[in-house]
């Protein structure tokens, strides 16, 4: 397995493992305000996928899809899908080699360039530092996280690269 796949496999199942710890909770669990980040595990975990699903459009010069159904459910069926076309346009970019190639971000005001390759590392830090927030909202919460870091992710889910 090629260490694109890796970090893309990585985000996403480890962002799912931690909703999965999350459907044991409570609405007001999920909504507790606390004094980090997105301030709400709903909140934090909507603004992961909602920059994956918001980058992986614009990357591949599709539409935003708008609906932030955020319960629980609707989160992970979201992350599904956010996951599947992140990793359709960087393994496209991948296989092109055009991480150099730049794209017109017509969001910024005003619009502008930004490349492939940094765009895509940029999507898989920003979920990973805001998994961070959510396993110290967790702890806070009584709640044992898991470890979350790529070794955990490869020996738990049985992804391995190939011998």
């Amino acid at each position: 397995m090629n260490l694109l796949d890796r970090l893309l496999r990585h985000d996403a199942w480890t962002t799912g493992q931690l909703l999965t710890i999350c459907e044991s909770l409570e609405a007001a669990d999920l909504d507790y305000d606390f004094d980090i980040g997105h301030r709400s595990l709903r909140r934090t975990f909507d603004h992961i996928i909602w920059n994956m699903e918001v980058w992986s459009a614009l990357m591949a010069g599709a539409e935003i899809d708008r609906n932030r159904d955020c319960d629980v459910t609707a989160l992970r069926s979201r992350l599904n899908t956010a996951a599947k076309q992140l990793a359709q346009v960087a393994r496209n970019v991948a296989k092109n080699n055009t991480w150099d190639e730049t794209w017109l971000d017509h969001l910024d005001n005003p619009p502008s360039r930004k490349s492939y390759g940094t765009a895509i590392a940029h999507v898989l830090t920003h979920s990973m530092h805001h998994r961070a927030q959510i396993l110290h909202m967790l702890r806070r919460a009584g709640v044992t996280p898991p470890e979350g870091d790529v070794f955990s992710w490869e020996r738990e889910s049985g992804e391995k690269a190939a011998q």
